[in-house]
């Protein structure tokens, strides 16, 4: 697995149908960082991942990969180098929890091969990594919504890529296992250098666990650099139109985001 993974976008131009989300919109994730993407409802953040992970084909520009755009690229191939954790994924009916997680397995299938002692390992260590080793025969449908996120999020990490794209990872899930979740993911990227790509909505989840923050409103970049440079009260009343303060977190040293409102 290569770990080292520029992935850009270069002046894309995003849309759906007529209606235009994004427009010579540039931004360059840096190789081996943890980067999360920060914004209000609707400002194109998700929108950015799709076309990141090619669910969405950009009108113009371009979305590329270690050089070569991806539009060029093999499925298989991509899905080698991209793991993508969807915001809403539904598993098929009646498939258990192990089955999904193999799941994450195609991309590195021949035609004719054999499962191998590679993958069951890579499955194995994946189910352990997110704590659902002990659901592993039972039926994805009767887990609760926070252990059916951690399957899936099991299977993103057994395609073993050198970049994940996570759209909103802590979905469904409860404060402590929302901590347990980024713990894992900043684990995995400074243990392996995987290159992480979250949509967050938490700003001080964003502040505490990403080395890189980009800042999005209407579909533009208003920023992007570390979390002290991004997470000011200038900055984060202009994506958000939220008056703030910024002070450090007592327990990371990082920004921690409070809100001013009238009480």
């Amino acid at each position: 697995m290569t770990l080292e993974s520029g992935l850009n976008a270069e002046r894309v131009s995003l849309a759906y149908g007529d209606r235009v989300v994004s427009q010579d919109l540039s931004v360059a994730i840096r190789p081996g960082a943890f980067t999360a993407i920060i914004g209000p409802n609707g400002c194109g953040k998700s929108t950015l991942l799709r076309a990141f992970a090619r669910l969405l084909n950009p009108k113009a520009g371009q979305v590329v990969l270690d050089g070569r755009d991806i539009a060029t690229m093999r499925s298989k191939a991509l899905a080698r180098q991209l793991g993508l954790l969807p915001q809403s994924a539904i598993a098929p009916d009646g498939i258990r929890v192990v089955d999904l997680v193999a799941r994450g397995r195609y991309p590195h299938q021949g035609a004719f091969d054999r499962w191998s002692e590679r993958d069951e390992a890579a499955v194995a260590t994946a189910m352990r990594e997110t704590g659902v080793t002990e659901f592993s025969g039972r039926l994805v449908d009767e887990l609760s919504g926070g252990q059916r996120q951690r399957v899936w999020i099991a299977m993103t990490l057994a395609q073993e890529t050198a970049t994940l794209l996570l759209d909103e990872p802590t979905t469904f899930l409860d404060i402590g296992h929302q901590i347990d979740v980024l713990n894992l993911f900043a684990r995995i990227n400074s243990s392996s250098g995987r290159t992480i790509v979250a949509v967050l909505h938490d700003l001080n989840h964003a502040a505490r666990y990403a080395d890189v923050v980009v800042a999005m409103r209407d579909g533009d970049i208003v920023a992007q650099g570390p979390p002290a440079d991004v997470f000011t009260p200038g900055i984060v009343e202009k994506v958000f139109d939220l008056p703030c303060r910024v002070i450090e977190d007592p327990v990371a040293g990082t920004p921690l985001v409070v809100p001013v409102g009238d009480r």
